[in-house]
């Protein structure tokens, strides 16, 4: 497995705070880490999260309420799965 860059620990490390049953957005998380811009940047990056369980990666949705794309297996799926599981 290729070393992540700076700007995918940094994005991992801020979905590890996300609250079991909440969700924050990408630009939320891109706010959070200095990169108001990288929108995109940081759900490339929750697309390369190699532990997504244990980084909740699932946590992270679209500003539009959309639930966006899930790099563990089952993807979208699952990921809405996931969430409908956290919010009970």
């Amino acid at each position: 497995m290729k070393k992540p860059s700076h700007f995918q620990q940094l994005v991992w490390e801020e979905i590890e705070k996300i609250p079991y049953g909440k969700t924050m957005t990408y630009k939320e998380i891109a706010i959070k880490i200095g990169r108001p811009k990288s929108s995109r940047a940081v759900a490339n990056a929750c697309g390369k999260n190699p532990l997504p369980i244990i980084r909740p990666c699932h946590r992270v949705i679209c500003s539009n309420g959309e639930l966006g794309g899930y790099s563990g297996s089952g993807g979208a799926r699952l990921k809405k799965i996931l969430l409908k599981i956290e919010s009970l």
